[in-house]
């Protein structure tokens, strides 16, 4: 029942914070630390990460048939629209942060998945979020996004792989920093997550699979299914109420949050 009870309260977690700009997996992270749970493992986190990503396609089910639609044409015609330009700024980003998340696994296991390096980074990128909305143009939509832009916001994905630095906030920042409006920021990071979530999570699988050795709730797949539904629904409820938020008002609830979070843990664990 514990098990059950931690999952429950974890997957609600992950499904607030994935896509708010204040880090999922610092949270993540965090957790265990503070009420002394055992850490529930990436193969736990990799399965409430499924479950946002189902919510998030959900979500943008129509947008995601019109990009890949277009995409799909382009690779026949040769003729580009916003959507087919879309595809590929995703797919560029995605193999940028593939590749540096290849690299940096066992870095982000074995040494930022720790109290303190997560409250300096939420800190630190808390910072940077309130900068960069406070003095971000928010006048360019994404339309007018060019390879440029996509290669700035697609390194700082790449920062996302540091717990506590939070995906969607280095992103959105990137974005804002860039004079993308709040939305339109927001809109492309969130497209960015879907093919990193996916690929995360079948990477992950694989371990699972191939570590028959593993023990414990990581290998029990009822809570894992669990987890993942309780994620996903919370996260669809998270992504559209989100988008609303950044429509009408600045992020710096998220970024008051973030230091009073980083300053917390800093007097905890220090």
């Amino acid at each position: 029942m514990t098990e059950w009870l931690q999952a429950f309260w974890l997957a609600l977690l992950q499904g607030i914070t994935e896509f708010l700009p204040i880090s999922s997996s610092g949270h993540l992270a965090l957790v265990p630390a503070l009420f002394d749970w055992p850490d529930q493992g990436l193969p736990f986190d990799v399965a409430i990460h499924v479950g946002t990503l189902a919510a998030v396609v959900i979500y943008f089910r129509k947008d995601l048939a019109l990009i890949l639609g277009d995409w799909i044409r382009s690779l026949y015609t040769g003729q580009t629209t916003i959507h087919s330009k879309l595809a590929w700024f995703v797919v560029f980003t995605t193999v940028l942060t593939g590749i540096a998340g290849l690299a940096l696994e066992e870095v982000v296991i074995n040494v930022a998945r720790k109290p303190v390096p997560i409250a300096i980074a939420t800190l630190f990128f808390g910072i940077v979020l309130g900068m960069t909305d406070r003095l971000g143009r928010k006048t360019r939509v994404l339309e007018t996004l060019g390879w440029k832009d996509v290669f700035v916001i697609g390194s700082a994905q790449v920062l996302a792989l540091i717990p506590g630095t939070s995906r969607s906030g280095i992103t959105i920042s990137a974005g804002l920093m860039l004079g993308l409006t709040r939305e339109a920021a927001t809109r492309f990071s969130f497209l960015m997550a879907i093919p990193i979530i996916a690929l995360a999570g079948i990477w992950q699988t694989r371990n699972i699979i191939v570590d028959s050795t593993q023990t414990g709730w990581q290998t029990q797949w009822g809570i894992l299914v669990f987890a993942a539904l309780v994620s996903a629904i919370v996260a669809f409820v998270c992504v559209h109420y989100f988008l609303q938020f950044v429509q009408r008002f600045s992020l710096m609830p998220f970024v008051i949050y973030r230091l009073i979070l980083g300053v917390i843990l800093l007097a905890l664990f220090l």
